[in-house]
């Protein structure tokens, strides 16, 4: 029997997530477990047990993984080296003079992931052209190891000076290492990135390092546990660009994995928007821990390859060079932590009551108020159905964490429970603003892709605020990331820098840099068994204006790459950059980096239909509670179940439409509609 199910498994700050989908019945199903953090993998395996599939049918699983964020934000990656070019022992520790916010009077250095101690010079020089300048010292390379063996160093990352240009030392370096000290895993800058900025190269190879061991051993461990479960080596890992690659290609190059998980919310939002007509659209998953958010333009997925990890105004954070789903993340989960500061105010995350021991009114130990806690009294989860009823809520515990709040201020538990919504929904609103308007874009012209355990709860109050089209919650949003990871590609980046003004370099420059990147992209894609006739590329170029510092990613048409299609990219930079920054110059325009994109095509399951004749609205209604809609005030609002509801009906708000592991909550000068798919439409009246 040929194996025909397509898995996906998320490991999230409070649940695990799985999906799968039987390609040949069209069956589908999902489940939801705790995270379990002591061992992730544990949370997927109960998962995959719960949701009761014939584990041997497997023929494709896609992960999406938090362990390469955790390890860098709770510092517990392998004790790394460094080895460098003579001179630049300190870029990380001088990183960049500019600051997030200059005046910020709080702002605190980053920390390098590598004490000084182990950050080690050897003597080599390239120009910035990939001439040598200085042969690479190979005795400074064995004394280097030879110090890093003696200080039991578990991982080394290697950077040198324009090897972005020239990687001919590193790899040479990398063979020395490789047969000195074959027990440490080494990382080489040029495999990881081939774009230039020496502090942006070597913090993105120190970090990939730091992971390397980690998520590694993660990886081997839960390829192993599968394979003891029956499933064969089918074993796929979101990247943070939208994509897929293998477990072996992810145990190379793990900072690719660095926002694993969020990325498959993204693309399920891509998608969803596509199949209902809406290009255009703000992705919005709201979780136990975070809430985040991403723009899709025309169907496309932001893409940065600036990312930075911890960025905060006070903060510049760790910057990485790896395209990356332009991601906001806020500290604003349901499990976020409602607290009152030194100076009196009220405030709400970034600390998380986790998986263990969870808010309030799970009843497992914890005592302080959470985002969650404050909805239960609120009256907009039902405490009798939370995860079906897997996890029964106590409204008591809920007030209980939530009184000390109420006292401080001298108001009732109800208003305090409103206040922490208030300020969670606050939140949540200045991270939708940071993708949209901040992006240049009005959020008018985008619809709400709201998922996660609490986006639907949450969605009516932001579409009032923002104004945005609608907002659309999808079938299942609870673990719609999981979904939307069983609808990727296969997916490289292969990002090279060439700085050259349009105006001083020939069109075919440009054009053999780009075939060779997509010999190399082919070449790649066969190695994963992916067929030649199922690649596709896109090609973009980052563009800048003569003098600038930053960059602006224009798309690059295929074929071959003429005079023509230098006039075009051109002018499609000047629209983009008007677009971004509100002008355009009479300047000359320089080419900084080649990007190439290379997918791999997949079969991808379909979004189901729902048969709505079938089902009658009265049958739907679950009955009548009393729900706070914070200005609007308290209502008696009709209840609802989610997958009884009638398709193409539209109802008038006030009321709640409740699912085993979400609640959509729609305020009374809105309506909602549920379409074929059986996505919920919430729009104002």
């Amino acid at each position: 029997m040929t194996a025909s199910l397509r898995v996906a498994s998320d490991i999230g700050g409070t649940f695990t997530d799985l999906v799968y989908l039987d390609e040949a019945t069209g069956e589908t199903g999902a489940c939801k477990t705790s995270t379990t953090p002591a061992d992730y993998s544990q949370g997927v395996l109960q998962t995959i047990k719960k949701a009761g599939f014939e584990v041997p049918d497997t023929r494709y699983f896609i992960h999406g993984t938090t362990v390469v964020i955790n390890a860098i934000t709770e510092r517990k990656g392998a004790k790394t080296g460094l080895i460098t070019t003579c001179g630049f022992r300190d870029v990380l520790e001088i990183t960049r003079a500019n600051r997030p916010d200059i005046y910020n009077m709080y702002y605190t250095k980053p920390k390098p992931f590598v004490p000084r101690r182990y950050r080690l010079e050897v003597r080599e020089r390239m120009n910035c052209r990939g001439e040598e300048l200085l042969p690479l010292d190979e005795e400074d390379v064995k004394r280097a190891v030879a110090y890093f063996i003696k200080e039991d160093i578990e991982s080394i990352a290697v950077c040198f000076l324009h090897s972005y240009a020239n990687p001919s030392h590193e790899q040479k370096c990398g063979e020395i290492i490789r047969r000195t000290a074959p027990g440490i895993p080494v990382t080489l800058s040029f495999e990881i990135t081939q774009e230039w900025r020496e502090y942006e190269r070597t913090n993105t190879v120190v970090l990939n390092s730091y992971v390397l061991t980690k998520t590694g051993a993660y990886l081997d461990n839960l390829e192993k546990k599968l394979s003891e479960m029956g499933m064969d080596r089918v074993c796929y890992i979101m990247q943070s660009n939208g994509g897929t690659v293998t477990f072996d290609r992810g145990r190379i190059a793990p900072i690719h994995l660095v926002e694993s998980g969020p990325a498959g919310g993204v693309i399920g939002a891509t998608a969803l928007g596509k199949a209902i007509a809406e290009a255009d659209v703000i992705s919005f998953d709201v979780g136990g821990t975070t809430a985040k958010a991403s723009l899709v333009v025309g169907g496309n997925p932001r893409i940065s390859t600036d990312y930075k990890i911890e960025w905060r105004r006070d903060f510049a954070g760790y910057p990485i060079l790896a395209p990356t789903i332009d991601i906001v993340e806020i500290g604003s989960g349901g499990g976020s932590l409602a607290w009152v500061d030194g100076g009196g105010a009220l405030r709400v995350g970034p600390e998380s009551a986790g998986a263990d021991p969870g808010p309030a009114c799970y009843g497992r130990g914890g005592n302080s108020p959470t985002v969650t806690d404050a909805n239960v009294v609120a009256g907009r989860i039902n405490p009798a159905y939370f995860l079906g009823g897997e996890i029964p809520l106590h409204v008591g515990l809920a007030k209980k964490a939530i009184k000390p709040i109420a006292a401080a201020y001298r108001i009732s538990i109800e208003e305090a429970a409103m206040g922490i919504i208030r300020l969670a929904d606050s939140s949540m609103v200045n991270a939708l603003k940071l993708v949209s308007v901040r992006r240049g874009h009005d959020p008018r012209d985008f619809t709400l892709v709201a998922f996660g355990g609490g986006g639907a709860m949450h969605a009516g109050s932001l579409i009032r605020e923002l104004k945005v089209k609608k907002a659309v919650v999808p079938t299942n949003p609870a673990v719609f990331s999981a979904w939307g990871m069983l609808v990727t590609d296969l997916r490289q980046d292969f990002i090279k820098t060439l700085i050259v003004r349009t105006d001083q370099v020939e069109a075919g420059v440009i054009e053999k840099l780009f075939s060779d990147m997509e010999e190399k992209a082919m070449s790649g894609m066969v190695e994963q068994a992916i067929a030649e006739d199922r690649v596709l590329f896109q090609r973009y170029a980052d563009m800048r204006y003569w003098g600038q510092e930053h960059t602006v990613k224009v798309p690059v048409g295929l074929g071959f790459f003429d005079e023509r299609v230098l006039r075009k990219t051109r002018e499609k930079f000047h629209q983009l950059h008007e677009q971004a920054y509100s002008f355009r110059l009479d300047s000359p325009i320089e080419i900084v980096n080649c990007h190439l994109i290379s997918f791999g095509i997949s079969p991808k399951p379909q979004l189901s239909t729902v048969s709505g004749p079938a089902l009658k609205l009265d049958e739907a209604v679950k009955g009548r509670r009393l729900v706070n809609f914070d200005e609007l005030g308290f209502h008696d609002s009709l209840v609802y179940e989610r997958d009884l509801l009638p398709v193409g009906r539209p109802l008038e708000g006030p009321l709640v439409i409740e699912e085993p592991a979400s609640t959509t909550v729609v305020f009374p000068d809105q309506r909602v509609v549920r379409d074929s798919y059986g996505s919920l439409h919430i729009e104002m009246k």
